[in-house]
């Protein structure tokens, strides 16, 4: 039985390790570091934000499917240029919903005279709907974002949600992939990309509970995804 608990513990030790140096990553390394933010995060002091210099950039919601608006996105923009962080908007992306109706939402929020970064997509989920027509779905929005920013958007997926459904079919844009856990991504179809999101529950000073961690990968950097206006 002692054995057995020692084990248990020695595994438990491990984790916790792993976990923190996921979340201190930081604090250990030379890459180019950034987080992304929404309501969840309540109220933010941006003014300790950004004098944390390990974090050089921030993406922050703006708006999901045809109608919703991120209630403190106005003010986290704003307060986040004002405290030197390289600045761009993301949107969650319902399938079921018109896309044009999604882009309109989106550029009523996200305005390229306030972007430091190209608009970031998140997609997570189909919707219950049969892949070919997802993806169908998701294409034709992709598209009225390149058009309406004249360039194409950076793509937020998991590793896995990448692997089952979008293999071979968003081969063309920049991707950040999430995977929580202290190894890489490996996408199946053994393609690049710019940016690992790799803890969801990370901390920094200035906000208040968990906040999602990414970094670039390899030679990949912040002028790879800066906004052309």
């Amino acid at each position: 039985m002692k054995k057995l608990i020692f084990i248990a513990f020695l595994g438990l030790s491990l984790g916790v390790k792993a976990q923190n140096i996921l979340e201190q990553c930081e604090d250990t390394c030379n890459h180019v570091h950034g987080i992304d933010l929404s309501h969840y995060q309540g109220e933010v002091f941006w003014e300790t934000v950004g004098d944390n210099t390990r974090m050089a950039y921030v993406y922050l919601k703006a708006t999901e499917g045809g109608d919703r608006i991120d209630e403190r996105y106005e003010n986290n923009i704003l307060l986040a240029h004002r405290y030197g962080l390289k600045v761009g908007s993301y949107h969650f992306y319902r399938p079921k919903t018109e896309q044009q109706k999604q882009l309109e939402n989106f550029m009523a929020q996200c305005l390229p005279e306030e972007q430091d970064l190209i608009p970031m997509i998140d997609i997570e989920t189909k919707s219950g709907l049969p892949t070919e027509e997802f993806c169908d779905s998701l294409t034709k929005f992709l598209g009225l974002v390149e058009q309406a920013y004249g360039q194409k958007p950076l793509l937020y997926t998991f590793t896995n949600f990448y692997n089952k459904w979008l293999v071979g079919k968003i081969d063309d844009y920049p991707l950040m992939i999430a995977q929580y856990n202290d190894k890489e991504p490996v996408l199946s179809d053994g393609r690049d990309y710019h940016l690992w999101q790799y803890t969801c529950k990370g901390r920094i000073v200035g906000v208040n509970g968990y906040v999602d961690k990414s970094r670039f990968m390899g030679q990949h950097g912040l002028k790879e995804i800066r906004y052309r206006h």
